[in-house]
């Protein structure tokens, strides 16, 4: 009862402490508000208002309903351009595509001649010309066979493939992207916060007022965690709700309780292990260094940025050692897939199994150094 009075008192006068540290907390709102909209809406790998242009050599009907076929937000308006205006223009970063339709098209379709089309891409741009030539295939084919066909209806061929997409049937990595932006400022700011408190705590003499006090290791490194984690955990709803669900419409399919839960399961290991780093560091710039070698492992390795199965096999079974991957795993079946506790539980107490013995590794660490210092 006495430990958790004092793990109490002890929790609330690190959450004063971090009140009255402006620069953290304005590191906590730009790292969940703004970092996270600029990292989902700054990067995407959708054409959005490509630039195109259309050598029309043809002037016939089929050329003129290509034309008409792109439009935003894919494309931006074609503008009808010569064929001696084609390198100049691509040469000034004028147009992304230019499309060359030869004279005689129109007939050469009629007649199953098979004619060629010559699209011309500036691939400075490589995720963007690679998408955008396959759209431009794709919407080529469909006013061809519209055409030949005479309907609204695709020329019938020997196998028709059909996709659907699930859980983002749009591909908008947006949604994606911001659920990534989150994982990683979890990751980042809880070490940052914990380490941070315990380095400034050393640096201003804290730690010794605190050592002739009834209390134990135990008690101080609970109560660090318990206060750098609520704040965090409350810091990650809001952006949830405000930022990913309100600004960028990203739906969340599955129970946000449970996704707090899973959350606060891996905060548990985040701080535990910015008591560690914390410990070792003899100064902040020291904690700087030692938290690049730590959570950049953790983000990379992840499966947030690259998928586990596309990182070496060797590697790949280090990786279940990594709570940040089985975090990566139950956030995104719950926010995407709509998991329940049967589908996560697992991840959950790998999770909760890592951030133990991570703790555990951290008091002994802490306790240690509190000898010395006694």
């Amino acid at each position: 009862m006495r430990s958790l009075r004092n793990t109490f008192w002890l929790t609330i006068k690190e959450l004063r402490s971090l009140r009255h540290d402006k620069m953290l907390l304005a590191l906590l709102v730009f790292a969940l508000t703004f970092s996270v909209y600029s990292q989902a809406t700054g990067i995407s790998s959708e054409v959005h208002n490509a630039s195109l242009g259309i050598v029309d050599e043809d002037h016939t009907t089929l050329s003129r309903s290509i034309a008409n076929a792109f439009y935003p937000p894919y494309f931006k308006e074609p503008i009808l351009i010569s064929s001696d205006q084609v390198d100049a223009d691509m040469n000034a970063g004028k147009l992304m595509f230019v499309i060359n339709i030869p004279r005689g098209f129109e007939e050469d379709v009629l007649a199953s001649r098979h004619p060629e089309l010559q699209v011309n891409i500036d691939a400075t741009a490589v995720m963007q010309a690679s998408i955008g030539g396959s759209y431009i295939q794709n919407i080529v084919n469909d006013e061809v066979n519209r055409f030949v066909s005479r309907r609204d209806e695709s020329v019938e061929m020997s196998v028709n493939l059909v996709r659907r997409k699930a859980f983002n049937p749009n591909g908008d990595t947006t949604w994606f992207a911001s659920i990534t932006a989150i994982i990683d400022q979890v990751t980042l700011l809880t070490i940052v916060l914990t380490g941070a408190a315990l380095i400034r705590e050393r640096e201003h003499g804290t730690i010794e007022h605190l050592l002739v006090m009834p209390l134990t290791s135990f008690d101080i490194a609970v109560s660090k965690v318990c206060a750098n984690g609520l704040v965090i955990l409350l810091a990650v709803m809001l952006s949830l709700a405000l930022v990913v669900e309100t600004i960028l419409g990203v739906p969340v399919e599955g129970s946000r309780w449970l996704l707090l839960a899973g959350i606060a399961i891996y905060l548990f290991f985040a701080t535990a292990a910015g008591i560690f780093l914390g410990t070792l560091s003899g100064s902040m710039a020291q904690f700087a260094l030692l938290v690049l070698l730590t959570v950049l492992p953790l983000q990379m390795l992840s499966g947030a940025i690259t998928p586990v199965e596309s990182q070496p096999a060797w590697l790949q079974p280090i990786t279940y050692f990594f709570p940040s991957r089985h975090f990566v795993s139950f956030s995104q079946s719950i926010i995407f897939r709509g998991a329940g506790i049967s589908d996560v539980w697992r991840q959950f107490a790998v999770t909760a199994a890592l951030g133990l013995a991570c703790f555990l590794a951290s008091l002994g660490l802490f306790r240690r150094s509190i000898a010395v210092s006694k």
